[in-house]
């Protein structure tokens, strides 16, 4: 049985002059967190297009759930969903006409009540009949992740899904990740935030002007540098603990 639900190997693209993958290689198992790390304008979401069949390699090869993504692109489409960096929500409907869309568009049988189980399960249920225009920047984002999982896609690419958002937000969206992979999908998320990297994944990948320069677990890329000098000195709050102390949210991540 097919153990991997991505493989990557010597993948290339440019556009004109510029290349902008150099032979990335990664692999993901099946219902684990795969962390793609980098800054702006590493690659990340262009690997995640090539991925998702929405751009054409130049080079290398990709398979998703075991289908090749260049001769195989209806196969893989039929077992993704896909989360780009801004919320692809229909600001005119409510949330749950959103939701009751997206599930007839899957042949879905009672969209009706699919959409009621995605509102309780992402906390959207007193907000269903709101235009989703009147949405919070955190409510949109729950909302786009929700129309993601309609269907229960067997991998999902998340591309940076916490930009923009406050704190409190993040958290949430990270609350939502970690359950999607408990419940047994794979979760590729792209990120230029350490932490991120840090709380959801099982393993990380740094891409860095176009290559793969480091990955493992967490615990693996620390063994890759030397030991820290150990120093005793009182732990300062963060701001986010500040911040989420005073508005009331202080269980545990």
């Amino acid at each position: 049985m097919q153990s991997k639900s991505i493989q990557v190997k010597g993948l290339q693209k440019s556009y004109k002059q510029l290349q902008v993958l150099k032979g990335v290689d990664f692999e993901v198992e099946k219902g684990s967190i795969f962390a793609l790390l980098g800054s702006n304008g590493a690659g990340k979401t262009t690997v995640v297009r090539i991925l998702t069949t929405l751009l054409q390699s130049d080079g290398g090869t990709a398979a998703v759930n075991g289908f090749d993504v260049a001769f195989k692109p209806d196969q893989v489409r039929q077992t993704i969903s896909l989360t780009g960096q801004f919320a692809a929500v229909d600001e005119i409907l409510t949330g749950r006409e959103n939701l009751i869309m997206i599930a007839k568009l899957r042949y879905l049988k009672n969209p009706r009540q699919v959409a009621d189980d995605m509102l309780q399960r992402f906390g959207l249920t007193e907000a269903a009949d709101r235009r989703v225009s009147t949405y919070s920047g955190g409510m949109r984002r729950r909302l786009d992740i929700a129309l993601s999982i309609v269907g229960k896609p067997q991998i999902i690419f998340l591309d940076e899904p916490t930009t923009g958002l406050d704190p409190e937000a993040r958290i949430e969206v990270w609350k939502i990740v970690k359950e999607l992979a408990d419940g047994g999908t794979t979760v590729l998320l792209t990120t230029q935030y350490l932490e991120e990297a840090e709380q959801l994944a099982d393993r990380i990948a740094i891409l860095h002007e176009g290559r793969i320069i480091a990955s493992g677990t967490l615990q693996e890329l620390k063994k890759m540098f030397p030991t820290t000098k150990v120093e005793y000195v009182e732990k300062q709050l963060s701001l986010e603990e500040i911040f989420l102390a005073i508005v009331g949210k202080k269980e545990a991540i």
